[in-house]
């Protein structure tokens, strides 16, 4: 989004004012004035000078250690990182059936496992009978297997892709492509202990189909999805998850994209492992 086109910003999107060389209006009016503005000006410069000084001595009265001021690791008196901020080691290397697993034993090890179990259930490879089976059985527990892939069945049923323009085998028609995406934006642990987990994980997802004749224009949706998670084998799994609308932000006013430009992103922009 250009500047220009933040309201309250006029069309040529100039932000500043740029202001006259001589605001007061001529060497003739300042000239009995020097002295006193020099004066000011030094007085201006000695104040910023002590005050950086201040700041820059300023903690716990221990200045040896220097790194009291700058952690942000949250080490013992420093500021801890900002929720906001990515966190966590980097993500898993090993895959299941295509599904990254092998997750850490911690809280960590969940949220991350959570984030690309969501990915995985959210794809376009779920609206494939065969896919979606392979999908279930990477992620899912043992317990819950058969239970979580009946139930995936009954929601993709051949009505269903029909209803949404897909051929039976879960693809577009000739000249489209179908999109859908789960994007985690991130994480939060409900409940957590060492064997289970709940944590939810909060989503953008994308859906749709790009073509020329498409009646079901791709479109962007927030949701969350709630994972109740279960360690089992080494490694965690899911033994129920479901889902929620929102939060959900304002949309911006970026200029939609044409079909084209859909169908060429999503086959040259591939997906994420994620960790936290």
């Amino acid at each position: 989004m250009s500047l220009g086109d933040e309201p309250g910003y006029p069309e040529t999107g100039h932000t500043r004012t740029r202001l006259p060389d001589d605001p007061y209006g001529g060497a003739s009016r300042r000239g009995g004035r020097s002295s006193s503005r020099s004066l000011v000006t030094v007085v201006g410069v000695v104040v910023l000078l002590i005050a950086a000084i201040a700041f820059a001595n300023r903690g716990d009265g221990d200045n040896n250690d220097s790194s009291s001021t700058t952690t942000t690791n949250g080490g013992a008196g420093g500021p801890t990182t900002s929720p906001t901020s990515a966190t966590g080691t980097k993500p898993v290397e090993t895959k299941t059936n295509g599904v990254p697993s092998g997750f850490a034993h911690t809280q960590q090890g969940a949220e991350s496992a959570a984030a690309n179990y969501a990915t995985a259930l959210g794809s376009d490879a779920m609206f494939n009978a065969a896919k979606r089976h392979t999908i279930v059985q990477a992620v899912a527990d043992p317990s819950t297997v058969n239970k979580m892939q009946a139930g995936f069945d009954a929601d993709y049923s051949a009505g269903f892709l029909k209803n949404v323009g897909l051929n039976p085998d879960g693809t577009a028609s000739s000249g489209s492509t179908f999109v859908n995406r789960t994007l985690p934006v991130g994480t939060k642990v409900t409940s957590y202990s060492d064997n289970a987990a709940t944590v939810e994980v909060w989503c953008n997802g994308l859906f749709g189909i790009a073509g020329g004749t498409s009646t079901n224009p791709v479109t962007s949706n927030w949701f969350t999805v709630t994972m109740k998670l279960n360690w089992n084998g080494g490694d965690w799994k899911v033994l129920e998850s479901s889902q929620k609308t929102g939060p959900t932000p304002v949309t911006g006013d970026n200029p939609v994209s044409g079909a084209d430009e859909i169908s060429k992103a999503v086959q040259e922009f591939g997906g994420f492992t994620y960790a936290r």
